[in-house]
């Protein structure tokens, strides 16, 4: 393809220029406006300097990647109001025995999470439990938190919902959800477990510390228990179940207080007045026995049986108050415990839709069905079945990411107009055939490099289209191959440097924010373990993806 004219290839370059430098470091001195803001001016610089009409412009938007990753998002944060990451939060810490099968636990749930309900969205939530978790076993934190970034990304590789690249993908491809997961589960169920053990020979040594089973164990139910409920995505205000989380038990234990310190103030007033009734029947009759010894006989036993007499009348109206009062509280605690037993099966019943909610899109997913509306129907689902106002939930979702690719979508457009792309791919292209071992390790290369230097989605909508047109030149499953080689590729690169994905990114600074025992992950830290392990885990998978 020929380039474009002058113009509109220097125009279009700067253009581009500006939206790449704005999302790769979206805190530049010059202009600190984020990678959204900077998306949607690459777009608009695009549409300003007439590389792409303003028509033109919104068609370069793809809705169904749109759709599906809004579907996605709305699906997951019901998920996680569920307690889904709670649990997982638990088999982390269950039994746990040691360092290091704390950090194979941290590799397969990253893995396992990631897969179904985003890389992103694993990171966001595990970061500072895992941290806690490290802290409360006294282990150092960065071995964990490069499982957590590393697993999740290889992880999400494996279904077309586990990271954005992938929905580009399985969209612009065609393939279905089945076919997708098939042709690459080989390939990161081995990467998983190539890269936990590169984990375990980094840090063995300073993972060999002993530690006693039963305290780790019960420190760790303890975090998970109590702690998992500060990773949910929203304030505690926009709590979802306000008949689990905040009313019944926070509402009825003052009013229970209050009941039960009626209820000791009317024992201890019955108490009181037994003690000045049956005294005289007892210890009385000792102090007149003291203080009266030279009375006679008969006016003491006369004096007893006129207190007994006395004791015998006002007892039984003392127990038969107690009584009155007791049954009284008994009536009020029994319906304050039905109306929360009523409330744990409404919550229980709630939580089991969700989940055959989310278990329902999978399915639909794997019949092939079209993921952008499987997933809306899904979301949608699931705010009907809520039953109340779903603005708290549909506020959790990030927007913002959305804007993100909007913008994206149309800068890439306007980029590849300027025929810079093109021209760069027909001086590789000859070299790069899927059908050769020196084709595809080039190829990756140049993905691995690109997906660094330019971001994993960019890269894909830049070559995505180009690699599947020379391998369907060949053949059809050398197509089908050739997209899933590029998800594999592209989204395993993204360990190779902390500024490789969203994903690491996401763990590095909620692992500098976490309060009293934040953690700074650094670019050389990560760079050193990134390196070797993207490399080995890349060629060693690579090997694996087939199209059935």
């Amino acid at each position: 393809m020929v380039t474009a004219a002058a113009a509109k290839v220097v125009l279009g370059s700067i253009a581009f220029g500006i939206f790449w430098i704005l999302a790769v470091f979206p805190a530049v001195p010059f202009l600190p406006i984020g990678r959204t803001a900077g998306s949607l001016l690459g777009a608009m610089l695009m549409v300003i300097f007439r590389v792409i009409p303003p028509e033109e412009a919104y068609d370069a938007i793809d809705l169904p990647i749109i759709g599906l990753l809004f579907g996605t998002m709305v699906v997951s944060v019901f998920l996680e109001q569920a307690d889904m990451f709670k649990h997982l939060g638990k088999l982390l810490s269950w039994k746990s025995r040691g360092g290091k099968d704390l950090l194979l636990r941290v590799c397969l749930v990253s893995s396992v999470s990631s897969s179904l309900f985003t890389n992103d969205t694993s990171c966001v939530v595990l970061t500072e439990f895992i941290l806690k978790l490290a802290r409360q076993n006294n282990l150092p934190p960065q071995p964990f938190l490069l499982a957590l970034a590393s697993s999740s990304n290889i992880g999400s590789a494996a279904t077309p919902i586990g990271n954005p690249q992938n929905l580009v993908i399985a969209v612009q491809s065609g393939i279905p959800f089945g076919k997708f997961l098939v042709g690459l589960f080989p390939a990161v169920l081995v990467g998983s477990l190539l890269n936990a053990a590169i984990l375990l020979f980094y840090f063995w040594k300073i993972l060999s510390v002993e530690k006693d089973e039963e305290v780790a164990s019960t420190v760790g139910e303890m975090v998970a228990e109590d702690d998992m409920t500060l990773h949910r995505f929203s304030p505690a205000t926009m709590s979802h179940l306000p008949s689990l989380h905040s009313q019944p038990f926070g509402s009825t234990l003052p009013s229970l207080s209050g009941k039960f310190g009626s209820v000791s103030s009317v024992r201890g007033r019955a108490k009181s007045v037994d003690v000045d009734v049956q005294t005289p029947s007892s210890s009385g009759i000792e102090s007149l026995r003291t203080s009266n010894v030279s009375k006679e006989t008969a006016e003491l036993a006369g004096t007893s049986q006129r207190e007994k007499g006395v004791a015998s009348k006002r007892v039984p109206k003392t127990y038969s108050y107690q009584s009155r009062s007791f049954r009284g509280e008994s009536s009020v605690l029994s319906l304050d415990s039905e109306e929360n037993v009523v409330e744990r099966w409404k919550s229980m019943l709630w939580k089991a839709c969700v989940y055959l909610v989310a278990l329902g899109m999978l399915v639909s997913l794997l019949m092939g069905l079209n993921m952008s509306w499987a997933a809306i129907a899904a979301a949608l689902a699931l705010v009907v079945l809520d039953f109340k106002d779903a603005c708290p939930c549909l506020e959790k979702v990030s927007y913002s990411l959305l804007i993100f690719f909007c913008g994206m979508f149309i800068t890439m457009d306007g980029f590849n107009k300027t025929g810079i792309p093109s021209a760069l791919w027909e001086f590789v292209e000859p070299y790069s055939c899927v059908d050769r071992a020196s084709g595809i390790a080039l190829l990756a290369l140049v993905i691995l490099l690109l997906s660094n230097v330019a971001s994993n989605v960019p890269t894909v909508l830049l070559l995505g289209g180009r690699i599947a047109a020379s391998a369907a030149l060949i053949s059809p499953e050398e197509e089908t191959r050739a997209w899933l080689m590029l998800a594999w590729v592209s989204t395993v690169a993204g360990n190779l440097s902390l500024l490789g994905s969203a994903a690491n990114l996401i763990v590095c600074e909620q692992a500098r924010r976490v309060q009293y025992f934040a953690y700074n992950l650094s670019f050389f830290s990560h760079l050193r373990f990134g390196l070797p392990s993207t490399l080995v885990v890349t060629g060693i998978g690579l090997l694996l993806v087939r199209s059935y």
